[in-house]
């Protein structure tokens, strides 16, 4: 459930000096002393302001009303000691939730609240789509009108598998005719959506010619239309037999791969030590576990047998990171993290990355590179400190180039180095 004004109230404990439209869901949380922050709000916000620059009491709210703001938070105890009065008949006037931050409660302390209930509410939309996605996979083995009746419970409402004449043929629930409405939308890929009276109904074309629909009290939701979407595919896939089971199973595997990158585990997962590959979107089908996600093929794997860009090697519960380090390998061009410049300082073992990486170069190689990097790359002080021509440092440091097969003209790698040549002093 999203978090309300009125909950946000009770959990970090503030004064409520407006309760109209306590019951309004905050999307975010926004502080500013700007007196018109209106080109900064999408809607949905409640802001937070200490009131150094608030100007009219009036107009203020006003602009934020028109906003869409749902509430506003006040700060006490810094530029104001209570909640000026005309705030508050102004935030009266126009329905605005007013609440009192004193002063012992933090800002982030509440952006902290918002931020773990959207996190909490994404998480919860997340696993609820996927469980709805297996249930309906597993009625489709069924029957079509299993899948139906299972999506009628899901989206807690109506449902029905209609015709290419929109006549119906599973039907669970009670919905009204939709013939006129299948006309008009015709037997290519398209969706409606509308109201009558209190009801929201939502009509979308299969595959081929027939249309599922759905018929809710409530507009439907993101995990709502998302778990809609898997049963019109699975529909497809029965009336049609077409490739829309690929279809079913690449938004399994995504949704699959979301929860593993909340480090919930997924029966389908390898066992770990593995590594996060990334490909472009339409490669061919790997081998193995993989999912579309963010515009990629994303592949657990120990080994891949083609070009990608990969992760170190992660645990089962570091899919996140491990992701996080194929897209870094991606943006760099390089086929694994541990070629990305700077990488080494990420190491859970410094001492043996040191080791192992300065290990081609000799003991005088070793302090001339320390000293180069020490005069920030330039040839003449790290010359005169030791003692040599500055050609002669030139060559060391293209010699070290040439032994770790890296470029110290990246400053990642520069800084990779120093670290290595200073662990365990």
């Amino acid at each position: 459930m999203p978090l309300t004004v009125a909950g946000l109230a009770r959990e970090v404990g503030l004064p409520v000096h407006v309760d109209t439209g306590l019951d309004r869901p905050i999307a975010w949380v926004h502080s500013t002393e700007l007196a018109d922050p209106t080109p900064f709000l999408a809607g949905g916000e409640l802001l937070l302001t200490t009131g150094i620059a608030l100007g009219p009491h009036r107009s203020y709210v006003r602009r934020l009303v028109a906003a869409g703001a749902v509430g506003l938070g006040f700060g006490t105890g810094l530029s104001h000691a209570h909640v000026p009065p005309e705030l508050v008949d102004a935030a009266r006037r126009e329905g605005l939730p007013l609440l009192e931050v004193p002063r012992e409660v933090p800002f982030i302390a509440i952006t902290k609240a918002v931020s773990r209930a959207v996190a909490a509410d994404d998480y919860a939309a997340l696993t609820r789509t996927s469980e709805a996605q297996h249930a309906l996979t597993r009625a489709a083995l069924a029957s079509t009108g299993a899948v139906v009746r299972r999506l009628a419970a899901l989206v807690g409402g109506a449902a029905a598998l209609l015709d290419g004449a929109g006549e119906p043929v599973h039907v669970s629930g009670d919905l009204p005719d939709l013939r006129a409405e299948a006309g008009r939308l015709g037997p290519g890929p398209a969706g409606s959506a509308w109201q009558v009276g209190e009801r929201h109904l939502a009509m979308q074309a299969l595959g081929r010619p027939g249309y599922l629909a759905v018929a809710t009290a409530e507009p439907l939701d993101t995990a709502d239309r998302n778990i809609v979407n898997t049963a019109a595919s699975l529909l497809t896939l029965s009336l049609a037999k077409s490739d829309a089971v690929d279809v079913v199973r690449r938004e399994l595997r995504t949704a699959q791969f979301r929860l593993l990158l909340h480090g919930e585990p997924v029966a389908d997962a390898p066992e770990g030590p593995f590594r996060v590959f990334v490909l472009p979107k339409g490669t061919e089908e790997p081998p193995g576990f993989w999912a579309e996600h963010d515009g990629h093929v994303v592949v657990l794997a120990r080994e891949l047998d083609r070009p990608a860009h990969a992760s170190d090697p992660v645990g089962a519960g570091e899919v996140a990171r491990g992701y996080r380090e194929a897209l870094r390998a991606r943006e760099e061009r390089v086929a694994g993290f541990a070629d990305v410049p700077g990488s080494g300082l990420l190491a859970t073992d410094i001492a043996h990355h040191a080791a192992t990486l300065l290990a081609p170069l000799d003991a005088q190689l070793r302090e001339s590179l320390r000293v180069w990097l020490g005069c920030h790359g330039q040839w003449d002080p790290a010359a005169a400190k030791l003692g040599v021509h500055r050609h002669t440092i030139r060559n060391r440091v293209r010699r070290v180039e040439e032994l770790l097969g890296r470029s110290l003209e990246s400053p990642g790698v520069r800084a990779e180095l120093w670290f290595a040549l200073h662990a365990g002093q």
